[in-house]
């Protein structure tokens, strides 16, 4: 332990804390941007963090210096405001002035530190900005390199956590910027459109790609039938959008906001994501006894889907053909619902509210489109949603709770835990143990694969099949460990399940900003409150509605006719590419 003085008051912090850190023990904040408390690694970059150090020739860093033994800081000398001050007057130069049009507005760290430290006038020259190139390549994401401040975050997150390290920081001095590897637009580039970068971006310089104008001009055409599906996080983490506390439950009003915006019938993904479980579960049953290819892994997480055709394309074998919940609602939406409704597909017009930006993506993949249309038409993010119910007007909280519709709006407590990492794996080991055994788990709460551990594991007998040995992992570079493991031989499993962001879809890089640990433990408790105490059902194969949907039109899991619009096939990205994995 260390002792020192901080603005007068003395604290104790271990060995190696930073003062950054040691100042927030006794409730100092000290503005900074390229320090983030989800990342370990801290560049030092951005220089707001300056502190005095009785004795120092110059200010220090305080989110990289250590606290010492009888050091003695100044947080708030006119020293230290001044140069605050300039550093911020210098960042806002070479930025573009244009505030209040940014989709960052309200939710920019720039912006906020900004009117912490004091600046009301720039008076430094401003960059001309007239002519810039932003890239708008990606489905998913948008790059708008004048709006980088070269904080490191976005790499930071790309390498440590997504181990993707698509990022990297290029040129020196006032000249340098954050890029691609080889200067590639997005589109062209290994990127998993994750939107992790987004999540921690402190600026406005890589954000989602806004696809509200094409959803509202669908609301507002006539001749346009619009349904609207939302993702299991989406109803844990809305109301963040709205004041309300992290991991309150808003399923009712998310419901009602999307009825007074217009949608002509509110269903929801996690009608599918029961449907996944049973098409999966019957996979993993089938590879099992037939000797095919193992583990098998998940295929909902787009993210992680990219990621593999990428940097693991030998292992595409083991991903489960099964679509993701959200493609397979876009194919029963114009085939199932179509033909039950009595409407011409080529009328129905599919929206996706999700967690994740890559799902904008998946929408758009050539291959996702097995009724003859598109199965998805658009997708936004829960802050997209959230921009929407404010452009209406609604005030969110006191909107009366309303119900799904029918036909593709029940759901069990099994779907609703896919938003969390584990709950995938968990619902199929409800699903295949209750097949396999004819009867239902001794407790149907897996707590084993619970939880924000990078890597959990759990194995269980399930009757004839013997022991099962399974595996979870979230963030893609905990991915990508695991897939070493896989490809050496030393991954003993039946089943892995990935999840692209941290903590799974509660992490998603579409959610409510900012983002922590904290709100991804609370935003997933609220998930499994959901399945163990509103429910009526925790199974995927209790779910009325899809026995239903099995009876009148499937008629048989990994049938013909689910083979045809539920599952799918990847394309090789990466240098041992060789063939296209087919369904």
């Amino acid at each position: 332990m260390v002792t020192l003085t901080i603005d007068g008051r003395t604290v104790e912090v271990p060995e190696g804390t930073t003062i950054l850190e040691a100042a927030k023990t006794i409730g100092i904040t000290i503005p900074t941007l390229c320090a983030h408390t989800e990342l370990h690694h801290t560049p030092g970059a951005c220089r707001v963090c300056v502190v005095e150090v009785e004795g120092g020739k110059t200010l220090v860093a305080s989110c990289v210096y250590p606290a010492g033994s009888g050091m003695k800081v100044r947080t708030n000398s006119s020293r230290v405001r001044s140069t605050r001050k300039h550093v911020m007057e210098f960042l806002l130069s070479d930025h573009p002035q244009e505030c209040t049009t940014c989709i960052k507005e309200g939710a920019c760290e720039l912006q906020t530190v900004a009117q912490e430290v004091g600046v009301r006038e720039i008076r430094v020259p401003v960059t001309d900005f007239s002519e810039r190139d932003i890239d708008r390549s990606s489905p998913a994401l948008v790059r708008d390199p004048a709006k980088c401040i070269n904080c490191g975050r976005c790499v930071t997150v790309c390498t440590d956590v997504q181990g993707v390290h698509l990022l990297t920081p290029e040129g020196r001095g006032f000249t340098s910027k954050i890029v691609p590897a080889l200067r590639e637009d997005l589109a062209d580039a290994v990127c998993t459109y994750c939107g992790q970068c987004a999540v921690v971006c402190p600026t406005g310089a890589i954000v989602e790609r806004d696809d509200v104008d094409a959803v509202w001009n669908a609301l507002e055409n006539p001749e346009i039938h619009v349904v609207v599906q939302e993702a299991p996080a989406i109803r844990a983490q809305l109301g963040e959008e709205f004041a309300l506390p992290p991991g309150s439950l808003v399923t009712g009003k998310m419901i009602a906001a999307l009825r007074r915006l217009g949608f002509d019938r509110v269903f929801d993904t996690n009608f599918t994501a029961d449907l996944t479980i049973i098409e999966e579960g019957h996979e993993l049953l089938h590879r099992v006894k037939s000797g095919g290819v193992l583990p098998m892994m998940t295929s909902c997480s787009p993210g992680w889907i990219k990621f593999m055709e990428h940097l693991y394309p030998d292992l595409l074998p083991h991903l489960s053909t099964c679509k993701s919940p959200q493609q397979m609602f876009g194919a029963l939406a114009k085939t199932y619902y179509a033909q039950v409704a009595g409407i011409d597909p080529a009328s129905i017009f599919v929206v996706s509210i999700m967690p994740c930006t890559a799902k904008k993506f998946e929408a758009s993949r050539e291959e996702m489109a097995s009724s003859g249309y598109r199965d998805v038409d658009a997708v936004l993010t829960t802050r997209e949603l959230a921009r929407m119910i404010r452009q209406a007007g609604l005030d969110f909280s006191q909107l009366e709770d309303a119900e799904f519709d029918a036909p593709m709006g029940e759901y069990t407590g099994a779907g609703t835990i896919f938003g969390a990492t584990g709950g995938v794996m968990e619902a199929a080991i409800r699903t295949v143990y209750a097949v396999v055994t004819g009867k239902n788990l001794p407790s149907l709460d897996v707590n084993p694969v619970r939880g924000l551990e990078g890597v959990k594991e759990a194995s269980l007998e399930v009757g004839a099949l013997g022991t099962v040995r399974v595996a979870v992992a979230h963030g893609l570079a905990q991915a990508g460990m695991l897939m070493d493991a896989v490809r050496s031989g030393k991954a003993d499993y039946h089943f892995i399940e990935i999840m692209s962001c941290p903590g799974g879809c509660v992490g998603g890089g579409g959610q409510p900003l900012p983002a922590s640990n904290e709100k991804r433990r609370l935003r997933a408790g609220a998930l499994y409150h959901d399945d163990g105490a509103v429910q009526k059902y925790r199974q995927s194969h209790e779910n009325p509605s899809v026995q239903r949907l099995y009876e009148t039109f499937l008629l048989e899991p990994l049938g013909e006719k689910s083979h045809h619009l539920l599952h799918t096939s990847y394309t090789p990205r990466g240098d041992a590419s060789r063939t296209t994995v087919t369904a």
